[in-house]
């Protein structure tokens, strides 16, 4: 959704902007070139391979670029090193990213036999595969029912410690003909496949995605100057979720409980909401870019004070 991005993050000459979640350096290509001709740009990801190609993409913007392989949600912590006060605007485009799916051996998709790995930071962290053959049944159901909602969490879990007593389960075509296998009508074609809610609950499981947003989110508020926005993209509602609540918590002008009379908290919203409702891609991108059909973006402008 670039055209979005850029109406409501408004990038200009002299400002200063942080793309939390690089990726291939589309939008911040576009916030570069928007906010010429000295705008600057902070560029973080988790990936190190997606940040040394957006360093090749970015390589024109000279030392207007800054990039540093961090979570978006150390934001906080990179802008102190960088001796940066405050942000202009923020962008943070969650999920999982196209090149990360589209590279068969980080096994985040199940369209070929991979290892089971799903770090989006493959330098660090639990594996899916080491999750899938250490985590207990409660564990494990907790996991796909919580971050998949995934009707058959139970079976699927069980049927994962039954298998692994035998050998571990380590490629992702091993643990999609699992799920397929379990759930009830597996086999049935169906537009969805069966361990779609599966390999999506794992994922955030392994990389703490849901954490990260809430630490993130509300991170980017505290770092926006006044007049500075912030423009997030979700693709699944568990993170759309957290970041509708932590928009509708800023903008909040009453905290009292309703029994009282009047208002006497005094409470003086932080954040302008600037999407009253939730932008989704066109029918035209979703045609050029059909994972763009599960993009929701919503966006804040910080308020003096």
């Amino acid at each position: 959704m670039p055209s979005e991005v850029l109406d409501l993050l408004q990038p200009r000459a002299g400002g200063i902007y942080l793309d939390g979640t690089l990726g291939g350096a589309g939008h911040a290509q576009l916030i570069l070139e928007r906010s010429n001709p000295d705008g600057r740009l902070v560029g973080l990801d988790r990936d190190p391979e997606a940040l040394r190609k957006a360093a090749e993409v970015l390589t024109p913007f000279g030392d207007r670029v800054v990039l540093r392989h961090r979570n978006f949600s150390e934001a906080t912590e990179v802008l102190a090193e960088l001796e940066i006060d405050g942000l202009d605007g923020m962008l943070l485009d969650l999920g999982v990213s196209s090149h990360q799916l589209d590279s068969v051996e980080r096994g985040f998709s199940f369209r070929s036999d991979a290892p089971l790995d799903m770090r989006m930071d493959p330098t660090t962290g639990i594996t899916a595969a080491g999750a899938l053959n250490e985590l207990t049944v409660e564990e494990l159901t907790r996991i796909f029912r919580e971050y998949g909602e995934e009707r058959w969490a139970g079976r699927i879990a069980r049927k994962i410690v039954k298998v692994r007593e035998e050998a571990p389960i380590r490629t992702t075509l091993q643990l999609a003909d699992l799920v397929r296998d379990t759930v009830p009508g597996g086999r049935v074609p169906a537009r969805i496949h069966p361990a779609t809610r599966v390999f999506q609950a794992l994922r955030i499981y392994v990389n703490q995605e849901l954490a990260h947003v809430e630490k993130g989110v509300r991170a980017a508020i505290e770092l926006l100057k006044p007049e500075g926005r912030l423009v997030v993209i979700s693709f699944h509602s568990l993170e759309d979720r957290i970041v509708k609540r932590i928009f509708q918590d800023e903008t909040r002008t009453c905290t009292c409980p309703p029994r009282l009379p009047i208002c006497v908290c005094q409470t003086i919203p932080r954040v302008e909401l600037l999407t009253r409702k939730a932008l989704r891609a066109t029918d035209v991108e979703i045609v050029e870019n059909p994972r763009s059909r599960s993009a929701i973006l919503r966006a804040i402008r910080r308020l003096a004070g």
